[in-house]
Order: C-alpha cells, then sequence, then structure tokens
C-alpha cells in the first residue's frame, strides 16, 4: 500500500492517489489520527522488529497493518488547527499539536520509503526560512540573489518578490525535471542532498548555467505526469534514499 499524508483539501494529492489506484495507493489525512485503530510503540532496537509487527495505523479510514504500507509521500507540512473542524474550537490548537508530533515520530520510525523524511520540527524536511536556503546554496558555490530585508518596529515583515519569473527545477531522486542548462540541474541536486531530501523544487532566475538562486520548496508541483510517474518509481522501486 502506498501512503499519501496530505490534507483534505490537497487536489494534488487526491490527484496522486486516484492516478496511482493500481499501487493501492490512499490517502492519510489528520481525521485518519482520530479514528479509534492506531498502535504505535517507541521501541529499543532489539524490539523493533517485534514492535512493528504489532503496529497498527488508520488511513482512509480503515485500520492497517504497517507492515503493509509500502511507501509514504508526504505533502503535509505540519497539522492545522484551522483542520481539525472534528475537534472543539478550544482544543484544536492543543490537538494539532500532538497530532503533529505523533506524525513526526511515526513517520521517522518507518522502514519504508518516505519521500520526504520528516525532521523534529517540519513534516517535510528541514524547515528552512529563505535566508537559510540560500545560506545552504552559497555554502556549495551556487549563485545567489543576494536577500535585504528591512526591519522596523509596528512594520509588517514583507517577503521579497523575484523581479523576474523564476525559472523551476524539480528534484525526484536521482532525475531532474526542467528545461535548464545542466548545471543548474546538477546545482538542484547538490542543494537537495545538502538539505537531506529527495523531492525538491529549486527556483533560478533563468535557465542559462549563470542564473541565481531564489528559492527552494519542499512541496513541489506534482500536476506534471513526468514528475508524478518519477515519484512513483521512487517510492516502488527504492531508488534514492530511504
Amino acid at each position: 500500500m502506498l501512503v499519501v499524508v496530505a490534507s483534505r483539501y490537497d487536489e494534488a494529492a487526491q490527484s496522486l492517489v486516484n492516478r496511482w489506484a493500481n499501487q493501492e495507493a490512499r490517502l492519510l489525512t489528520c481525521e485518519d489520527l482520530s479514528v479509534v485503530g492506531w498502535r504505535y510503540s517507541v521501541s529499543g532496537k532489539d524490539e523493533v522488529s517485534s514492535s512493528l509487527l504489532d503496529s497498527t495505523a488508520v488511513v482512509d479510514g480503515q485500520v492497517v497493518g504497517v507492515e503493509e504500507i509500502s511507501s509514504v509521500l508526504t505533502r503535509l507540512p505540519c497539522v492545522f488547527e484551522q483542520e481539525l473542524l472534528h475537534i472543539v474550537p478550544d482544543d484544536r490548537a492543543y490537538v494539532a499539536s500532538e497530532m503533529n508530533a505523533f506524525l513526526i515520530s511515526w513517520l521517522s520510525g518507518l522502514k519504508c520509503p518516505v519521500l520526504n523524511r520528516p525532521t523534529p520540527s517540519y513534516l517535510l524536511g528541514p524547515n528552512w526560512r529563505h535566508q537559510q536556503w540560500v545560506y545552504a546554496a552559497a555554502q556549495v558555490d551556487i549563485p545567489v540573489r543576494q536577500v535585504h530585508q528591512h526591519i522596523a518596529l509596528g512594520a509588517e515583515v514583507l517577503p521579497q518578490t523575484p523581479e523576474v519569473s523564476p525559472v523551476t527545477v524539480t528534484v525526484v531522486g536521482d532525475r531532474i525535471f526542467g528545461s535548464v542548462d545542466r548545471v543548474l540541474a546538477t546545482q538542484a541536486r547538490c542543494l537537495a542532498d545538502v538539505a537531506g531530501v529527495d523531492l525538491l523544487a529549486v527556483h533560478f532566475s533563468g535557465n542559462e548555467s549563470n542564473a541565481e538562486f531564489l528559492g527552494a520548496d519542499l512541496l513541489p508541483d506534482v500536476s506534471s505526469r513526468d514528475i508524478a510517474e518519477a515519484i512513483l518509481e521512487y517510492l516502488t522501486t527504492g531508488k534514492g534514499k530511504c
């Protein structure tokens, strides 16, 4: 079973599940976290195998054994309290925080391919601000667009808007998508390595080899058939990092 962890409002995630129906793809949303049937324990190394055999999850409203889950695609940055309509309003912030912590632990403990694996603060991978992505790119000699930020008391801090329409390179494991110079493709994969992820959208100022890095996104556009097929190949063949 291929599981897509996403918001119930994520149309792209639902489209992937429909496209991958022959792979038993199912959608796991925050509503599933409130359904009776979950069984999960954090065990020592010697107890991992036995604990996994006893573990169960709720996916699309159905209780399944964790050993039935062959791979996971994560498209949920965190659990948003606004989505917990089945929880009383006063408890939503607390429940969202607890659900988020549980998902981070559960996804981190899975032995199957997970794209991308969570970090302690973010379900999609490293929770980097724009400045951190720019710094990481500069550290591996990728030309970057300078970041200017003005902060004043009482003033709203607005993100910079690129002066040009960015050109996007999408990394899926070892495969690169985007009509760009080979140098940019290599740079995008290098940045993904630095971030420790295998699914990443990298934005450049153009498609030439000297284009500047503008930013990166851990929730790339997956509407392209080629990208969707590459993700499926990654998840079903185990190619790339797990």
